[in-house]
């Protein structure tokens, strides 16, 4: 699960009195599709969804329309709404934009005061030696929550709002390309090194170091996830420079 999605929605519902309807609906079905329940390319059933969490289907449309605003599902006429399927071409783009967030967020937090930065790099080096752990297990799923914690912790340590904002939109669309790989390791021992690289950058407050070991980092993440899947391949048109 994504580090942001921290509960369970359905408890919610029961308890938020002050929140809008559409809104929590949103939140349960964009915790449902960040999960794999509701795969890529499957349709949402509004009725099915009115009755599960006891709602009308006005605050449902309009949590739909909101998760449509954010790209994670399409609506076809006569048809329905249906999770989108991530292109090759969007996942590329995804992750250029992501390396420079997180090239930047790197940047940001290697030049935070000394006593900020080192409860950082502890938090980090917790991180790292989840994924240690979980790699040594071969269980992919605690180790890509980690992984995706670590990238979390930076993001939000460098008190950027709007970057955080950006951020998590990138990072969930991705992770809807990512759902049908997640069986995979994808090299789960050189992301680990590199992470541990970061770490250390970040601790030493080496502020181009932080900057440039993030976004080769995010590109190799590109690189490992191209190779495992014959599905995705670089488009002619595109550099085929340092990052991807």
């Amino acid at each position: 699960m994504l580090p942001w999605i921290t509960s369970d929605t359905s408890a919610r519902l029961q308890t938020m009195r002050d929140t809008s309807l559409a809104k929590l609906v949103r939140e349960d079905l964009l915790e449902r599709i960040l999960r794999g329940d509701l795969a890529p390319g499957e349709r949402i059933n509004e009725p099915d969804v009115c009755a599960r969490l006891q709602v009308s289907r006005v605050p449902v449309r309009e949590a739909l329309r909101e998760l449509e605003s954010s790209g994670l599902v399409s609506s076809r006429k006569h048809s329905g709404t249906f999770v989108r399927e991530i292109q090759d071409t969007e996942v590329l783009d995804l992750y250029e934009m992501r390396s420079l967030l997180d090239g930047f967020a790197g940047a940001k937090v290697a030049a935070l005061p000394t006593p900020q930065r080192k409860v950082l790099a502890t938090a980090l080096s917790a991180s790292v030696t989840a994924m240690q752990a979980a790699a040594s297990q071969q269980n992919v799923a605690s180790y890509y929550a980690e992984n995706l914690q670590f990238h979390w912790r930076i993001i939000e340590a460098a008190g950027n709002a709007p970057l955080a904002s950006t951020y998590r939109d990138v990072v969930q669309k991705l992770h809807l390309a990512r759902l049908k790989s997640l069986s995979q390791g994808l090299s789960m021992q050189s992301s680990i090194n590199e992470h541990t690289h970061i770490a250390q950058a970040i601790a030493q407050g080496d502020i181009e170091q932080a900057r440039q070991l993030l976004t080769q980092h995010v590109s190799s993440a590109f690189q490992r996830l191209q190779s495992s899947t014959s599905a995705l391949t670089k488009p002619s048109d595109k550099s085929t420079g340092d990052k991807p």
